[in-house]
C-alpha cells in the first residue's frame, strides 16, 4: 500500500431467487446514487476484513467472501487516489433473514436487481467494470466457491534462542500479535475447519481463530515440518479430504511444507501447475493464500488464488 492512496473494500453481494441471479445495490442517502457496498479500511485492518465488515455495516448481511472480482481506482476531489478491492459474496437466506437493516443517514435503501438492471443503473463506470468481471465468473459457471486457506505459522522464537525440541518452539511476541490480527481476515473468507501441524508455533497461530469460531483445532503430523524433514509428510491426503469436503478450511503449516500443499491442491483439481504456485507458497510468517475452488465441480481447476500478509 502507498501512503498517498485511500484504500477501501467491498463486494458484489449475490443470491439466487427462484433459480435467477440477483445482485445487491445500495441507494446512498447523501449522494443520491446507486452503487455497490464498500467502505474505507480501518486502522490495522486487512482488506478482506474491511470488505466483510463494510458489507455487514451497510446492508446488515453477514457474508463470507468468495472470489476476488477486481480493483477500482479513481481520483478523489482531494486529488488522492482511491483504490477499492472487491470480492463476490453470496448472501444466504439465513443471513438475509438475520439482517437488521433499516434506512439511515448513509444508506437510504437496498435493492436486489438482475445483473442486467444493475449494469444499466449503477451510477459509476468503475462499479460497472467490477460487475462485468463478476459476470464472467457467472458465465464460466464458477460463482459458488469454497476456499482452502494455506497459512504459514506466525513469527516464532528464533531457533538459536531455543534449546528444546523444535516442535515445542513458541511464538515470539510479534507472532502472538500476528495470530490475533489474522482472525478477522480468516473469518471474512468463511473459515470453519481448522487443521494444523502439531508444532506449538502452528497451533498457537490458530488458537485465536479457534476461540473466535468456537471450533476445535485438528492437528496432523502429515503437514508437520518434522515429517517433511523425515520425508514422511503427506499433504496429498490432507488436501484430498478438504477438496472432497467442499467446505472452507484453514491449513496451518510451515514454510517448507507450503509448496507441497499448493501443488497438491493443483493436482487434486486438475489445474495446470505454474510459477503462480511458487508465489502463493512463498509466504511470510502469518501470511496466507486463499485458494478458491468450485463447489459444484472442484475438478474444474483453481478458480483464483489470492495472498494476504498481516501488517503486524
Amino acid at each position: 500500500m502507498t501512503e498517498t492512496a485511500v484504500y477501501a473494500a467491498g463486494g458484489v453481494v449475490w443470491r439466487i431467487v427462484e433459480d435467477k441471479l440477483r445482485v445487491l445495490v445500495i441507494h446512498r442517502t447523501r449522494y443520491r446514487d446507486l452503487t455497490l457496498p464498500k467502505g474505507k479500511v480501518d486502522p490495522g485492518e486487512m482488506l478482506a476484513e474491511t470488505a466483510a465488515r463494510e458489507i455487514f455495516e451497510e446492508t446488515g448481511i453477514r457474508v463470507a467472501l468468495g472470489v476476488p472480482v477486481g480493483v477500482s481506482r479513481y481520483r478523489l476531489p482531494s486529488k488522492r487516489q482511491k483504490i477499492v478491492h472487491y470480492w463476490a459474496a453470496e448472501a444466504t437466506e439465513d443471513a438475509i433473514r438475520a439482517s437488521a437493516f433499516v434506512p439511515n443517514k448513509e444508506i437510504a435503501a437496498l435493492e436486489w436487481v438482475t445483473p442486467k438492471k444493475a449494469l444499466a443503473r449503477l451510477s459509476y463506470p468503475v462499479d460497472v467494470e467490477i460487475l462485468e468481471t463478476f459476470m464472467k465468473l457467472v458465465g464460466e459457471g464458477v460463482l459458488r466457491t469454497f476456499p482452502i486457506i494455506a497459512l504459514r505459522h506466525a513469527k516464532a522464537l528464533d531457533r538459536e534462542d531455543w534449546n528444546e525440541e523444535d516442535a515445542a518452539r513458541p511464538l515470539a511476541s510479534r507472532g502472538k500479535k500476528q495470530a490475533a490480527s489474522i482472525v478477522g481476515p480468516l473469518q471474512a473468507f468463511g473459515a470453519r475447519k481448522i487443521i494444523s501441524s502439531p508444532a506449538v508455533r502452528c497451533v498457537k497461530t490458530v488458537v485465536p481463530l479457534s476461540a473466535a469460531l468456537g471450533r476445535k483445532i485438528t492437528t496432523t503430523d502429515l503437514i508437520s515440518q518434522d515429517a517433511w524433514e523425515a520425508g514422511d509428510s503427506d499433504a496429498r491426503t490432507v488436501v484430498g479430504q478438504r477438496v472432497r469436503a467442499r467446505k472452507p478450511a484453514v491449513l496451518c503449516t510451515h514454510g517448507p511444507v507450503l509448496p507441497e500443499i499448493l501443488t497438491e491442491i493443483a493436482l487434486a483439481t486438475g489445474t495446470l501447475r505454474g510459477s503462480y504456485l511458487g508465489s502463493a507458497s512463498a509466504l511470510e510468517p502469518a501470511a496466507f493464500s486463499v485458494v478458491h475452488l468450485s463447489v459444484d465441480n472442484p475438478g474444474s481447476g483453481i478458480v483464483a488464488i489470492e495472498t494476504h500478509t498481516p501488517k503486524v
